[in-house]
């Protein structure tokens, strides 16, 4: 018997992007048994280890990360103690890049002092300041080098270690380039602007970050356990399935659970992204994060603190970040080309125009240091992390569980979606649209004999009569001698009078149908509703039209959705064709395919993926799994409380609204604008300055302050992303 591979997680302190990432593969990867056993979620810092049996332990783990200059702990899940970030992790870039920027300063002025005047001290070149520095300015900015290195020298020493060069290396060869030929001044500003690069880096990554983490903050940190009637303040981590939580007017609600008490309006926009709060009252649902309104209630709680529909939104939010964009898999494989080739280009800057061409050496020098400094990949690495995390965490905060950046970027090419009708074009449960009032009775009449029979059953349509006498204020009759005729209907007395009430089969059987009648109830089915009749022994009363009731809002939503480009929208369901035709009319759907089963819905998706190529499948997580399955994407919608469907699908939606899907595909299609537009902005400026480079109007500062001016736009352009406006 073979023993399981072990799964061991880890808190990786510095690893902030995908170089990072990079090294840990080529440092933990053949310690483990392959990077294919390697998994890394840059936005929680978190590393996934699957050891093979017998594999190595947690301490060699942590020692080979060590050895790169990255710490790695044990990771602890939510509601346990992590161990503290030091000052050191937490604010040491932005000390050592302000010590840095500083000591230049300081450096920059004492050399002008020395040297009577600037434009003695800058030399006749103009490219630096003069090569005979005094000993004071060169310990200053000597001092300015390590402060701005200190997080570089180290990865940069690694990257020589293992043969692959990255911008760490970049940077450092040319720091050590420009003090050798005596570009002191250059040199310092290089540490410094790069150290500040690496500080907006982490910073980023950081504000997408704690964009995630504020869903956490939505659980209050205790709940009010009800101990025979009395409050008691608990964490909520403590509190036990079917126990009994007071909620106060304005809290956040602890706990998933149902009301059994009370009646308030609950903020649901945390967790659904519903702008409108909800009516809660007895038997109604509730989510751990909302927030009460005016009225008290009292819960059952239905989920543990860590199974919540709040902690599994955390929980697949946090893991979004580790299955990664095409884009961003494109930008990795670009990187590894890349970076070498810059290499291979600065030292051919460097031989070829003084060998070939009897050039000066110190001059195709410098123009090599520019042109490794302009190289560097830094602001293209970044451009396309950063846009894809705040993304997600914009979806997630508007009710859309997008499960990665694998699937952020589908709905910008999706040309065709298929809607299962049921739960999503209608809202899933029967309800009364149209009662006709026969023989000389009234409608409150045929509603109170229709109700009375019903209230004995607990079928879908007699829970629809119920709920429809009951908004119009009727009381049902008392019945009597209450009998169910399989199949067909039930009888019973009211008044010592007996009614019936049952289907067109029934009143067919019955031999009460008139053609007056029979022309009325062929029309109400050929409407697509299911029609109750209701009679005496001698006449039928009336009749009662029932249907799933359409959204009033999916006729706008199919229109948004063609709006925002989709070529083809269908409705797929397991009802009949009569039915089906009356909701597509009612939604605007061209096409309709209906009578089908979970079978053949996956043939039906597979006929849309073959014709269109990029198609999107709609449903309810569930019972729909197949042929989400098979479907470009697959979107799962009113998820919350849920948890099947938020793992069914590729995308939640966790409230019933359907104006989420043209959302997504809008959100969808700016980020990955946002992406092509980082992307190319630094591309455009590397070969912009490679052009002067070789011209020989660039210099080191220049680049460098160049390639991170880019680094600010892409990043400040991708956190748009995070002020993404709801629908």
């Amino acid at each position: 018997m073979t023993r399981p591979d072990d799964v061991l997680a880890f808190k990786v302190h510095g690893m902030d992007c995908a170089e990072e990432v990079a090294v840990l593969k080529q440092v933990v990867g053949p310690l483990v048994g392959g990077e294919d056993r390697l998994a890394f979620d840059i936005l929680n810092a978190k590393m996934i280890v699957t050891t093979r049996p017998h594999g190595p332990a947690e301490a060699a783990i942590t020692r080979a990360v060590a050895s790169t200059g990255m710490r790695a702990e044990p990771w602890q899940e939510r509601g346990a103690v992590a161990a503290e970030s030091t000052f050191w992790e937490r604010r040491g870039r932005t000390t050592l890049s302000a010590a840095s920027g500083l000591l230049l300063v300081g450096g920059f002025l004492t050399h002008v002092a020395m040297a009577g005047n600037v434009e003695q001290a800058l030399g006749s070149e103009g490219l630096g300041l003069s090569h005979d520095v005094p000993l004071l300015v060169q310990i200053l900015y000597g001092a300015a080098i390590l402060a701005g290195s200190w997080f570089v020298a180290p990865k940069a020493w690694y990257a020589v270690r293992r043969l692959r060069p990255d911008m760490n290396l970049l940077m450092t060869v040319a720091v050590i380039g420009a003090v050798a030929i005596g570009e002191w001044f250059e040199a310092a500003t290089v540490s410094f602007l790069f150290g500040v690069s690496l500080a907006l880096e982490a910073w980023s990554v950081g504000r997408a970050r704690r964009a995630i983490e504020a869903l956490m903050e939505l659980a209050p940190p205790m709940a009010r356990l009800l101990t025979n009637g009395v409050p008691n303040e608990v964490s909520p981590d403590v509190v036990a399935v079917g126990s009994l939580l007071l909620v106060k007017p304005g809290e956040k609600i602890p706990l998933d659970g149902l009301v059994v008490r009370g009646t308030s309006d609950v903020n649901q926009a945390p967790i659904t992204g519903e702008s409108v709060p909800v009516p809660k009252s007895a038997g109604a649902t509730v989510f751990a994060g909302t927030i009460n309104g005016d009225g008290a209630l009292e819960l059952e709680t239905t989920k543990r603190a860590n199974d919540s529909t709040l902690a599994h939104i955390i929980s697949m939010v946090g893991a979004a970040s580790s299955r990664r964009a095409p884009s961003e898999q494109w930008v990795e494989r670009f990187a590894r080309v890349y970076t070498p080739a810059v290499f291979g280009i600065a030292v051919l800057v460097l031989v070829v125009p003084p060998v070939a061409f009897g050039g000066a050496w110190p001059e195709w020098l410098y123009r090599a240091l520019v042109f490794l400094v302009i190289g560097c990949p830094c602001a293209l690495v970044i451009s396309t992390p950063v846009s894809v995390v705040a993304g997600l965490a914009a979806a997630a905060r508007n009710g859309v569980l997008v499960k990665g950046g694998a699937y952020l970027e589908v709905p910008a090419r999706l040309r065709a979606i298929a809607l299962d009708k049921t739960g999503t074009l209608t809202r899933g449960q029967p309800e009364v649209q149209e009662v006709v009032a026969l023989s000389g009775h009234t409608e409150t009449e045929l509603l109170q004999r229709a109700a009375g029979l019903e209230s004995h059953s607990e079928h879908p349509l007699a829970k629809a009569i119920l709920a429809f006498a009951k908004a119009r204020g009727v009381q049902p009759f008392l019945v009597e001698d209450f009998s169910i005729l399989q199949g067909k209907g039930a009888t019973g007395r009211l008044d010592g009078v007996e009614y019936w009430v049952g289907s067109h089969r029934y009143l067919e059987e019955r031999g009460q149908e008139t053609p007056e009648i029979h022309s009325r109830l062929e029309a109400m089915s050929g409407a697509g509703r299911s029609v109750v009749v209701v009679g005496d022994a001698t006449h039928v009363c009336g009749l009662i039209a029932i249907a799933d009731a359409v959204r009033p809002e999916a006729r706008a939503i199919i229109a948004a959705l063609r709006d925002a480009g989709i070529e083809h929208v269908v409705m797929l369901t397991g009802d009949n064709q009569a039915t089906a035709n009356a909701i597509a009319a009612q939604t605007g759907v061209t096409e309709v395919r209906a009578e089908l089963l979970p079978a053949d819905k996956v043939s039906a998706v597979e006929d849309l993926v073959n014709q269109y190529g990029s198609v999107a499948m709609v449903g309810d997580g569930v019972n729909d799994a197949p042929a989400m399955a098979r479907a470009t994407l697959g979107v799962a919608m009113g998820v919350a409380g849920s948890d099947a469907a938020i793992e069914t699908a590729d995308v939640a939606l966790m409230s019933d609204d359907l104006s989420k899907l043209p959302w997504l595909i809008t959100h969808s299609r700016r980020t990955l604008r946002i992406i092509r537009q980082n992307i190319g902005l630094s591309l455009a400026v590397k070969a912009i300055f490679a052009v002067l480079t070789f011209a020989g109007a660039a210099s080191l500062w220049a680049a460098i302050a160049a390639d991170m001016g880019v680094s600010l736009l892409v990043i400040f352009n991708a956190l748009r992303l995070l002020r993404a406006s709801s629908v």
